[in-house]
C-alpha cells in the first residue's frame, strides 16, 4: 500500500471515529434532556401535591374556624344578644354625658363626665360578672351596691341634662343611660335559677346562718385554760348540742342514732366526783379519803376496795349525755348477767360491757347489790 492510500485510510478511520463520539455525545445529551424533563415534571407534581395538601389543610382550618364559632355562638346566644344593647346603651349615653359635662364645668375637662356616670357602673358590672365566674361562692353583695349606686348616678345625671329641653327627653335619656346595665345584670350577672336551684340555696343560707349562730353559742360557753406562762386557749366539750333560749347550747339526743362510747376520760372523772360530791350527807359519809380520788396525779380506777363496798343510796345520777333510760339499761344489764357478759359487782364491767358513763354505771352496780336489778 502505498503511502496515499495509507493516508486516505487513516482519514477514514478518524472519520469514523469522530461521527461515533459525536453520535455517543448526542446520546448523552438526550438522555440528560430527558433526565432533566423528567426531574421537571416529578418537581411539578411534588409542588401540586403539597399545593393541594396546603389548600385542604387551609379548608379543613377555615371549617374547623367556622365550627368553633357556631359552637361559641350557640354557646353565648345571651351575651350576642346582650351586648349590642349595652354597646347601644353607651353609644347614646357617652357623647350626651360628655357635651353636658362641658357645659356643667365650663371646661374642655367636663368630657371625662361620661368615665364617672358610665364606665363606673360598667366597671362594677363587669367586676360582679367575673366574681360569679371565678369564685362562684364569693358574696358580691358590695359589688351590687356599686352597680346601681353609678347606676343611679348615670341615670339621674341623664335625666337632669334631659330635663333642660323637656322632660320627656329626661326620662327617656335616664332611662337609656341604664338599659344596657340593668340588662347585663338581670341576665348575665344573675343568671335566673331553677326552683330547684333557688331553694337549696335558701337551705344552704339557713344551715350556714344556724352554724354560725351555734359556735357562737359555743365560743360564749367556752372554758378558758390558761398555761404556765400566761397563754391562754378555749377548750369545748365535743358532742351533740341544740340551741336553747338566749342562744345556749343543750345537750341533744338524736332518736336513731346510737349514744357513742365516750372516750373523753377527764369529763367522765368529772362527772363521778360530782356525784360523789353530791351524794355525800354532812356528817353521816363523810370520808376524807374518797373512793375515786387522784394521788400523785394518778387517776384511780373504779374498781379499788372501796368499790366494792355498796354506795351510798338515793344519790343523784349525773349523766350529760342521756341516750337510754335507766330501765333500759337495767334491762341490758340484766340480760348480759344471763348472758355472762358482765360482772355485775364491778362499775367498770358494767360501763365497758354497756358502754355507758361512769356516774350510771356505778348507780346500776348499786342498784344490783340492793336487789333492784334482779
Amino acid at each position: 500500500m502505498s503511502w496515499a492510500e495509507e493516508r486516505r485510510a487513516n482519514k477514514l478511520v478518524d472519520a469514523q471515529i469522530q461521527r461515533e463520539q459525536a453520535a455517543a455525545a448526542a446520546q448523552v445529551r438526550i438522555a440528560e434532556r430527558a433526565a432533566l424533563a423528567q426531574q421537571r415534571r416529578e418537581d411539578q407534581a411534588a409542588a401540586a401535591e403539597q399545593a393541594r395538601i396546603e389548600r385542604e389543610q387551609r379548608a379543613a382550618r377555615r371549617k374547623a374556624a367556622w365550627r368553633a364559632l357556631g359552637a361559641w355562638c350557640g354557646a353565648n346566644v345571651v351575651e350576642l344578644l346582650i351586648y349590642p344593647i349595652a354597646l347601644l346603651s353607651f353609644v347614646l349615653a357617652a357623647p350626651a354625658m360628655a357635651a353636658y359635662g362641658h357645659d356643667v364645668y365650663r371646661s374642655a375637662l367636663g368630657v371625662l363626665l361620661p368615665g364617672i356616670t358610665e364606665l363606673g357602673m360598667w366597671a362594677f358590672a363587669v367586676a360582679v360578672l367575673v366574681a360569679r365566674r371565678r369564685h362562684p361562692g364569693r358574696p358580691v353583695g358590695w359589688l351590687q351596691v356599686g352597680v346601681w349606686t353609678f347606676a343611679g348616678f348615670a341615670f339621674a345625671s341623664n335625666l337632669l341634662h334631659g330635663l333642660t329641653s323637656a322632660w320627656e327627653s329626661g326620662v327617656v335619656m335616664g332611662l337609656v343611660s341604664v338599659s344596657g346595665v340593668v340588662a347585663h345584670q338581670l341576665t348575665l350577672a344573675a343568671p335566673p335559677r331553677s326552683r330547684a336551684e333557688r331553694q337549696t340555696a335558701r337551705i344552704e343560707r339557713a344551715a350556714a346562718r344556724k352554724i354560725g349562730r351555734v359556735r357562737k353559742a359555743a365560743v360564749r360557753q367556752a372554758v378558758a385554760e390558761i398555761d404556765a406562762d400566761g397563754s391562754a386557749r378555749l377548750v369545748y366539750a365535743p358532742g351533740r348540742y341544740v340551741l336553747a333560749r338566749r342562744g345556749r347550747l343543750e345537750t341533744a339526743v338524736v332518736p336513731g342514732l346510737p349514744v357513742a362510747e365516750s372516750a373523753d376520760w377527764d369529763r367522765e372523772l368529772a362527772d363521778l366526783l360530782a356525784t360523789t360530791a353530791a351524794g355525800a350527807r354532812p356528817g353521816v359519809d363523810r370520808d376524807p379519803t374518797p373512793r375515786d380520788s387522784i394521788e400523785g396525779g394518778a387517776v384511780a380506777t373504779l374498781d379499788q376496795a372501796g368499790d366494792l363496798h355498796e354506795s351510798r343510796p338515793n344519790r343523784p345520777v349525773i349523766d350529760r349525755k342521756p341516750g337510754r333510760s335507766l330501765d333500759q339499761l337495767r334491762a341490758e344489764l340484766d340480760a348480759a348477767i344471763e348472758a355472762g357478759q358482765v360482772d355485775p359487782t364491778s362499775a367498770e364491767s358494767i360501763r365497758k360491757t354497756l358502754k355507758i358513763g361512769a356516774a350510771r354505771a356505778r348507780q346500776l352496780r348499786d342498784d344490783y347489790k340492793r336487789g333492784e336489778a334482779r
